[in-house]
């Protein structure tokens, strides 16, 4: 969402990112409209030293919501959207940086689709999260797409995550696409380099025995 333009030094190298055909580092691209349109989740969850209702309510404002009435009921939707409002709603008034790891990451969700984005990028979201709490933003991350209809493009080193939400996998290594397609097929690919990455964990050696088992 070119917040990179705020990073002295920063260039644009080969190839382009477009959005419906669209070069979105043209130089007539509106900056604003293209960061309305494509939320962030990062790897360390950044809540803004606000209230946890200002979290939300704050981009809301800047962007000319001003009835308390539209601020209240968008903040109670994006928060029901990231499954956080039941633990919540009593205490909106408290600082967001006031709440656990796996909560501050979900307050960023919710400050993230408050906005309508069409796209929301997720660097990382489980990131330091224990894997009960991973779990919950993997299923969190899934549902939210479909919900809402957004499309989500989620960067993660975790085949735990790839396997729970992945629809479409792409696997880049060294900065080249080696491989694409859907999170059932990796399982079967043949490829060394890729297989040696995917069957690293636990968990993936596991579905890979099922599999096994159920072929013979």
């Amino acid at each position: 969402n070119r917040m990179n333009d705020l990073i002295e030094g920063t260039r644009i190298g080969r190839g382009s990112i477009r959005i419906h055909g669209v070069d979105i580092n043209q130089s007539d691209v509106d900056v604003i409209e293209l960061r309305k349109r494509v939320g962030m989740v990062f790897q360390k969850s950044n809540p803004f030293p606000k209230s946890i209702y200002e979290n939300i309510a704050y981009g809301l404002k800047l962007h000319g919501m001003k009835a308390k009435s539209d601020l209240d009921a968008t903040v109670e939707q994006s928060l029901r959207g990231a499954a956080l409002w039941d633990e919540v709603k009593e205490k909106l008034r408290q600082p967001g940086t006031s709440l656990s790891g796996g909560q501050q990451q979900r307050l960023c969700i919710a400050r993230a689709i408050a906005m309508n984005p069409k796209y929301l990028f997720c660097d990382e979201p489980n990131s330091g999260l224990d894997p009960k709490t991973a779990i919950v933003i993997d299923n969190l991350i899934r549902d939210i797409t479909y919900e809402f209809g957004i499309t989500t493009i989620v960067i993660t080193h975790d085949m735990n995550s790839v396997m729970e939400i992945g629809d479409k996998v792409v696997f880049i290594h060294q900065g080249k696409k080696w491989w694409e397609g859907d999170r059932h097929s990796i399982i079967t690919t043949d490829n060394p380099e890729i297989e040696a990455f995917v069957f690293a964990s636990e968990f993936m050696k596991e579905i890979r025995t099922s599999l096994k088992e159920q072929n013979r």
